[in-house]
């Protein structure tokens, strides 16, 4: 019943957004929600797992109703469009709890929106949520609260930015070819991981911090951006999420977007 036609009938015009009081109230009755609570939306970008879908609280004390929404779909929902969507009525633990429990059953990817305080508020919430499900990198398993993801949020929201920055700031290095292209990104996504340390990174790539050292500078001249100045490094951040995020990866990037 969680997903039969009667919840999702309920659940709809709500993930769809815009609902009018009465039909908040009309699916609070049938749903057994209060309207008011903490509230957050899930959004699936694969099949839900059958032991997701539970006939009652789970361990944390959370509820789940999985539906679909209605209406004419904005950019988002668009390529959002066919996803699995939930709405959760959470437990002490909150989001941070329901994005766990959804890894622990190997679901994936999924994004999850921040709380909400009432179901009338739940259409904003899944859009929030599929906002943060595009965040996740191409093939990945990765379930994501949009809290976490704030800035590549703001990168897939604007794609046409998003295209422009990556174009801006790793044009040079996108010309290179793919083994040394690749060397690169992964030298600098290991130096941002390691803090900045140049001999933790050495460490974990294995070599030397020399040969770290001169793989930042000469990505530093490429991009003609500094990693010791913070404004430029916040680009060079940004340009890395948009190529993580990107459909192909770092060494199939034959040259910059136009």
């Amino acid at each position: 019943m969680r997903r039969g036609t009667r919840y999702g009938a309920l659940l709809g015009p709500l993930l769809a957004g815009g609902a009018t009081p009465a039909l908040v109230a009309r699916a609070a009755r049938g749903l057994g929600l209060p309207e008011r609570g903490r509230y957050a939306v899930v959004v699936l970008g694969t099949a839900v797992p059958d032991a997701a879908v539970v006939e009652g609280p789970d361990a944390d004390g959370s509820r789940w109703w999985w539906g679909a929404a209605e209406g004419s779909p904005g950019e988002v929902e668009a390529r959002e469009g066919g996803r699995e969507v939930a709405v959760v009525l959470l437990g002490p633990a909150g989001p941070a709890r329901a994005a766990a429990r959804l890894r622990e059953l190997g679901a994936g990817p999924g994004g999850v929106s921040p709380v909400v305080g009432s179901l009338a508020e739940v259409g904003a919430a899944r859009r929030l949520a599929g906002t943060a499900l595009l965040t996740c990198e191409p093939g990945s398993r990765e379930i994501v609260r949009l809290d976490e993801r704030l800035p590549a949020a703001l990168l897939v929201s604007r794609p046409e930015l998003s295209t422009r920055l990556l174009a801006e700031v790793f044009g040079p290095l996108l010309t290179l070819v793919p083994a040394e292209r690749s060397l690169l990104v992964e030298t600098l996504e290991t130096w941002l991981e390691c803090g900045g340390s140049v001999g933790r990174a050495a460490a974990r790539l294995g070599c030397h911090r020399n040969t770290v050292f001169n793989r930042l500078r000469r990505l530093e001249r490429l991009t003609a951006r500094s990693l010791s100045r913070p404004r430029e490094l916040v680009d060079l951040v940004l340009a890395l999420d948009v190529l993580r995020l990107s459909s192909a990866p770092p060494g199939r990037l034959s040259s910059a977007p136009p």
